[in-house]
């Protein structure tokens, strides 16, 4: 069997940093029971605002929620409506968790800062949302799969794309696995700035599973300082 590992914890610490910021000996279950439902709750609820990162950090009485999004201002609403009431549906969810384990929760304030997304072609996650997109609009999948690799190559600094698609693919009766690839994308170079997402398009027939590999060239330390 082959060995495979997540291009972005793979570079942890290289050219990636994590996602979730904080630390806590002991509470430290209830903070990664938070992180992951506050996750599940944006992702599901965002789904058609091509979000290309989730962040959160801790401080004493703060939890602040960095959304990085192509359609800012589908998030932000008119008059800032819709961040209001993703806060507050971060905070209900929280104090569901803090219940389940019998304990009083917390007095934290969630916090949250929209920031949009340059070049959204450019990034996995958005590229594999716009692909699920298309897909579930039933259009040809090796239409969809040659146009979203085009738009991606042309955008600047991305040096390798690569794209899959897994799955009854226009229904077929088998499930069979697709993939299209251009340029570089150096899995094993540890210092390669490979971006990397799934996404999971619901179809009328099944579930078809997308991925995506973006290649935007190598990362180098810069020099701190002049050499003694």
């Amino acid at each position: 069997m082959t060995h495979r590992v997540h291009p972005y914890i793979f570079r942890i610490g290289q050219t990636r940093t994590w996602k979730s910021r904080w630390f806590a000996k002991k509470k430290f279950k209830q903070y990664l029971l938070e992180d992951t439902t506050i996750r599940e709750l944006l992702e599901k609820n965002l789904r058609s605002a091509h979000i290309e990162a989730l962040e959160i950090e801790r401080f004493p009485h703060t939890v602040h929620v960095i959304i990085k999004t192509a359609r800012p201002g589908i998030l932000i609403g008119r008059g800032g409506e819709g961040a209001e009431k993703l806060k507050e549906d971060v905070q209900k969810s929280i104090t569901k968790i803090w219940k389940r384990f019998s304990i009083a929760p917390e007095k934290r304030e969630v916090k949250i800062t929209i920031e949009e997304v340059r070049a959204p072609e450019a990034h996995a996650s958005v590229a594999a949302q716009m692909i699920v997109e298309d897909i579930e609009k039933r259009l040809p999948f090796r239409r969809v799969m040659k146009q979203a690799l085009e738009k991606i190559s042309a955008a600047k600094d991305v040096k390798g794309v690569k794209i899959v698609l897994k799955g009854r693919l226009d229904g077929a009766e088998m499930a069979r696995y697709e993939w299209l690839k251009k340029g570089r994308i150096p899995l094993q170079t540890l210092r390669a700035d490979v971006d990397y997402a799934e996404k999971t398009c619901y179809t009328a027939y099944g579930t078809i599973g997308v991925k995506v590999w973006i290649y935007k060239g190598e990362v180098f330390e810069k020099e701190v300082g002049s050499r003694k």
